[in-house]
């Protein structure tokens, strides 16, 4: 099987690529240029993309390069061939709809813990948002998109006296802050991300013509909120680990994840998401994914994280401050030392599209740094313009697939219908898809119980989260034993690894 070239005869080893990797460098040192000719080489030997195109320049993935002057002049200069000018096979993907087909998320996979770190809650206010969460769970209540969550913080603060002896205390403080972090998100265009048809993963590992499909997330706009853009990769990722099979060690990897600015996600992330990042980016390897994290400093990721990235591509830094001189070390011990090369040297010399590369050999071991001028890609170097894109969205074969927005029946609706009956008289029986303890006026057992629940589920019935519908007897069991996984291994994966309710100190 062919390797995946970087340049100077160094390559990423199929087999080694999800052992996962770093792409560092200063602004302007050539980190986009090497972030497209990996995704070229993994689309070549069929393994398909995905990565965040911050700055629009990723785009040029989907359209053949030219011999320009400057290209010419500098292969000549450093002696490399012209490149075989290609397009790769290109999907655009953008939350706002704008620039390629819609990626959403719902609300109720993006899971509390996550979610609470995009909304900036305090520890006190994470804990009130689980305890939503858990409520809309256990009445058959589905968070789809924001306003679902907005009455169900509304409902749940309405109500708070009722649900304080079974789940803890909810302070109308906390309540309040919720809300206005959700406001903020919806006019930072949340309402975009959230809703259905939900992405389905295995949209992005498709192949053509047995090459890997690059998919390409226009994120120029989604950076100017860089909560929600880290959020969401970080989401997109657990959705892979939730959804992939256990694969061991394949030849190559189901698919190359790039993870770019992933300063984003590590800044003032709590102790706990970083140890559960960790955890994702150690377990995930056995899924087939291989991620490459692309960031100016090493030291931008956690030594925990940068001890799983076995294959390295370090630009060039610059040792102008205190700081900047220990990423140089830092990222100079980092790589296996050659004898003929002063690493930490090098590191401050490197020139634009020059670099010291470290990749794992068959036997999983890190290889001598070598300094390399990286190759020249085969597509076009710089954006495409908005025509050429619309060409490529057009003739993909998700067209219309996720491009009409779903708005079934979820918490929203069925609260207020509930709210509607009480309003025209008297008590109103449980609605479908409650339970008895949601009623007006009746205060929750202080130990709600799942026969409770699923006695109501039995009676009413609900909707599932990701779209069937299931009613009675079905619906009961099934949320029975999602209420029982929900305690022991997590309801999804963020719900279990990157967003428990309940935490890794109740399990």
């Amino acid at each position: 099987m062919a390797d995946v070239p970087i340049g100077g005869g160094v390559a990423v080893l199929p087999g080694m690529a999800n052992r996962h990797g770093l792409i560092t460098g200063a602004t302007g040192s050539g980190k986009t240029v090497s972030l497209q000719v990996l995704a070229e080489g993994f689309s070549r030997i069929g393994v398909p993309t995905f990565m965040a195109d911050v700055k629009g320049d990723l785009s040029g993935l989907a359209l053949a390069g030219t011999a320009s002057a400057g290209l010419t002049k500098r292969l000549e200069r450093l002696g490399l061939p012209e490149p075989a000018f290609a397009a790769s096979p290109v999907v655009f993907w953008d939350v706002f709809g704008a620039q390629g087909h819609p990626l959403r998320a719902t609300v109720s996979d993006m899971g509390p813990l996550l979610l609470a770190r995009l909304l900036g809650l305090n520890e006190t206010q994470s804990g009130v948002l689980s305890i939503v969460f858990r409520i809309a769970d256990e009445n058959g209540l589905l968070l789809l998109d924001l306003k679902d969550l907005r009455a169900m913080v509304q409902f749940t603060g309405d109500h708070a006296r009722e649900f304080t002896t079974g789940y803890g205390n909810i302070s109308v403080a906390s309540i309040g802050a919720i809300q206005r972090a959700l406001l903020q998100l919806d006019d930072q265009g949340g309402e975009h991300f959230f809703g259905e048809p939900m992405l389905d993963v295995d949209d992005l590992i498709q192949t053509v013509d047995g090459r890997g499909v690059v998919n390409v997330l226009a994120a120029d706009r989604l950076m100017q909120s860089p909560g929600v853009y880290s959020s969401m990769l970080l989401w997109l990722l657990s959705e892979l680990f939730e959804q992939l099979p256990e694969v061991g060690d394949p030849d190559k990897p189901k698919l190359v994840f790039f993870f770019d600015e992933a300063h984003l996600l590590f800044d003032d992330a709590p102790k706990a998401l970083v140890e559960k990042i960790e955890l994702v980016v150690r377990l995930i390897r056995s899924k087939g994914v291989g991620v490459f994290f692309v960031t100016q400093n090493p030291l931008d990721v956690p030594d925990e994280v940068l001890g799983q990235l076995g294959n390295r591509v370090q630009h060039a830094l610059r040792a102008f401050t205190p700081r900047d001189q220990k990423a140089v070390r830092a990222a100079a011990e980092t790589l296996r030392q050659n004898p003929d090369i002063d690493t930490e040297t090098a590191i401050t010399e490197l020139g634009v599209g020059e670099a010291l590369v470290s990749c794992l050999d068959a036997k999983g071991s890190p290889g001598v740094v070598q300094r390399v001028w990286v190759n020249p890609p085969a597509s076009r170097i710089g954006p495409a313009t908005v025509e050429e894109r619309r060409e490529v969205v057009n003739a993909s074969v998700l067209k219309g697939h996720y491009d009409a927005a779903v708005d079934r029946e979820s918490a929203y609706e069925k609260l207020r219908e509930r709210a509607a009956a009480r309003q025209e008289g008297g008590e109103a029986a449980p609605e479908a898809g409650g339970s008895k303890s949601m009623t007006a006026g009746r205060k929750l057992p202080e130990s709600p119980t799942v026969s409770d629940n699923a006695l109501s589920d039995l009676l009413f019935g609900t909707t599932g989260p990701r779209g069937g519908k299931r009613e009675g007897l079905l619906e009961a069991a099934t949320k029975s034993a999602a209420r029982s996984l929900g305690s022991g291994l997590g309801r999804s994966i963020f719900r279990g690894i990157l967003g428990s309710i309940f935490g890794p100190s109740r399990r």
